[in-house]
């Protein structure tokens, strides 16, 4: 049942087939575009082994969560702020900027939020629309991420060129930057490596590929523990070599090590300035049921 839920989707009013669309963020203007990504078979790679992995169709938002399209949900007074994983609710405010002052409305990429707080965006997002809304698998975000490519980087083996595509150390000026000032890769994704790095559903493993075995389809490892975590595409304080579709990343309790909080804050990341998310939609619906237990599952780690 739970692969069953990792690859399920709903549809907003009529649906319009397998193409991009953009919907508003309910209650405001400011509109999420999402693009249809063809299902495959790749190329999947960790350090120096390789697999081939198979992923079902879906859709992913062209562009990293804004600070404008999250804030709709963090203001949303339907909703209660807290910590239970029964509901939806919103996280409790920043005790302190986390935008470090690099920039809030207009476009700049949500950033030092934890996988809980992406998750029940996801989870608002689906109350609110009737659709399920996700964190990509690694195989998804990789998939997407070269985009048809079997080279080093999705535009080919020159890193030179990766200025054009990516905000990373060289280029940055030790700040995130709006989203989709770069090109985009050839599937139209934009910031897919750079800007922020970006969650994903697995626990981090070290031999991921043992883990998910052979002619693996979707294949996903569950958290179990709320670190490591998946992280994936690099951020605007990476280095050129970390710019690849396949370089992993962890997720760390010292992300969060300046928090003063007792016990510490289940939604925000005092040290995370670099980490944000952009959110899947599976090409298949589920149930209301399978689509809640799905989201309990991942908010009760």
């Amino acid at each position: 049942m739970y692969a069953a839920m990792i690859t399920a989707a709903g549809v907003h009013g009529q649906d319009t087939g397998f193409k991009a669309y953009s919907f508003p963020t309910p209650g405001s203007s400011h509109e999420i575009k999402m693009v249809p990504v063809k299902g495959g078979s790749f190329k999947m790679s960790t350090g120096k082994l390789s697999k081939q992995v198979g992923v079902s169709d879906f859709w992913m938002g062209a562009y990293e969560v804004t600070f404008d399209q999250f804030g709709v949900f963090f203001r949303d007074e339907d909703f209660e702020q807290g910590s239970k994983v029964d509901a939806v609710t919103r996280p409790t405010a920043q005790y302190i900027d986390l935008s470090w002052g690099m920039g809030k409305d207009g476009g700049f990429p949500m950033n030092s939020m934890s996988v809980d707080a992406a998750m029940m965006f996801c989870r608002w997002l689906y109350q609110k629309t009737g659709v399920f809304y996700r964190l990509p698998t690694e195989a998804e975000w990789e998939y997407a991420c070269k985009a048809g490519s079997t080279t080093t980087y999705p535009f080919g083996q020159d890193p030179k060129l990766i200025g054009q595509y990516a905000w990373f150390a060289a280029n940055s000026k030790g700040k995130y930057q709006k989203v989709g000032q770069k090109k985009p890769n050839a599937w139209g994704l934009y910031d897919m490596l750079g800007n922020l790095a970006e969650w994903t559903l697995d626990q981090y493993e070290v031999d991921y590929l043992t883990k998910i075995g052979d002619d693996p389809k979707d294949p996903l490892i569950r958290p179990t523990t709320r670190y490591p975590r998946s992280v994936r595409g690099g951020s605007y304080l990476s280095q050129i070599t970390a710019l690849t579709p396949s370089n992993r990343s962890k997720s760390d309790p010292s992300w969060n090590k300046r928090d003063p909080q007792i016990p510490k804050s289940r939604w925000w990341l005092t040290d995370g300035m670099f980490v944000g998310f952009r959110i899947v939609r599976p090409f298949v619906q589920p149930s209301a049921e399978e689509a809640e237990k799905f989201y309990t599952l991942y908010l009760g780690n």
